[in-house]
């Protein structure tokens, strides 16, 4: 029995009915899917750096219900506060990421995490959100009113947040930037001759990261090589899916964990597909999909161009992420060290991408008013 009457006018309860309560199931059933695939795939990897077997998994206990309650509050938004706290974070989240230069630690050899009090933080999954809303926020104001230089703001953020990136180098996560702030202005209606343009300038930015950073050329290299010695990882993963078969070889008794450095992190998708089969790993790709396909069919039912932008490309994000974890894990296209969203072990990834799916629900929410959503 529903504990809220639709007469209740209570904030909760307003919340209640109005939220997408489908896709807010879906993804704490991912989040419950990525604790348990931790507590698979991490005693290995904790073992081989010399820690306590479950030290990522007690963290990402942690981690979770703290992300959950992100989402939930940011849920509660409106859409102008979305924006507010965007645009906010945006700068503070750019200046934390250009302060890895200088005060930054270095990890597998990228510089992108800063340690405060103890705690290691990654801003560039904060830009990512962040970066996402205040570009819709630029460009929705350019078309809403004559004199709003929106269009020439949001053009130059973009090269901004991704110069940033690239900087320490994270290419991966300046291919999704680059590629959602190309989405915001295709539905913008830019015309298509400039969308032509834009791709041209990315294949022309691909060939020269492929060029100017060496760990690209490496990854590419092994992509086109897959039996050269830089390919371990990739190769562990393909031979877990093909050892896990349809069902799996049962939870805990997979082997890939014991030899793969990130396989509570960027190959988790490959613990999943050896312990739990092809069946499980469908599932986890179907979970993905409602929630891009549910999200984007509320937000494009809305008039306010700020919202279609932001929630679509929030959305993107969250469904690019995914689709380039899964695709390199199965030797699609060449490895990104991108997390698989809220599967993988982390802090800063998980807690991004709470915040960023809290906003979206705060988008999609039913705006009687406006036929739409609030």
């Amino acid at each position: 029995m529903n504990s809220f009457a639709r007469t209740d006018k209570s904030l909760i309860s307003r919340w209640w009915w109005t939220v997408d309560r489908w896709t807010l199931a879906a993804v704490l059933l991912l989040a419950g899917v990525g604790v348990v695939l931790t507590m698979a795939a991490s005693p290995s990897v904790a073992e081989r750096i010399g820690v306590d077997s479950f030290y990522f998994a007690r963290r990402q206990f942690v981690y979770v219900p703290i992300a959950v309650a992100i989402m939930l509050v940011t849920s509660l938004l409106s859409p102008t506060g979305v924006r507010r706290i965007c645009l906010s974070m945006f700068g503070l989240a750019l200046l934390m990421t250009l302060a890895t230069m200088f005060v930054g630690t270095e990890i597998k050899g990228a510089v992108r995490w800063l340690s405060v009090g103890g705690l290691s933080i990654q801003p560039s999954e904060f830009l990512k959100p962040a970066f996402a809303v205040a570009s819709a926020w630029a460009i929705a104001r350019s078309r809403e009113k004559e004199g709003i230089v929106g269009y020439p703001l949001s053009i130059a953020i973009w090269p901004l947040a991704a110069g940033v990136l690239l900087v320490q180098p994270d290419v991966g996560t300046s291919v999704l930037l680059i590629a959602v702030w190309g989405m915001q202005i295709f539905l913008a209606g830019c015309p298509l001759a400039l969308i032509a343009l834009l791709a041209l300038l990315g294949v022309g930015g691909a060939v020269g990261a492929y060029f100017t950073f060496s760990h690209v050329q490496l990854r590419v290299n092994q992509f086109l090589d897959p039996g050269s010695s830089e390919g371990y990882q990739v190769n562990r993963a393909l031979e877990a899916f093909q050892s896990g078969g349809l069902f799996g070889r049962g939870p805990g008794e997979g082997r890939v964990k014991e030899v793969l450095p990130d396989a509570h992190a960027d190959f988790i998708f490959a613990v999943a597909g050896e312990e739990f089969g092809l069946i499980v790993c469908i599932l986890i790709v179907a979970l993905f999909a409602f929630v891009v396909l549910r999200s984007l069919a509320r937000t494009f039912k809305d008039e306010d161009l700020f919202v279609i932008l932001a929630g679509s490309a929030l959305v993107a994000l969250f469904g690019m992420q995914a689709l380039m974890n899964m695709a390199s894990t199965m030797h699609l296209i060449p490895p990104k060290g991108i997390t698989l969203p809220f599967i993988s072990y982390g802090g800063s990834a998980t807690l991004a991408l709470a915040w960023a799916m809290g906003m979206m629900l705060a988008m999609t929410r039913e705006r009687p008013k406006s036929g739409g959503v609030e």
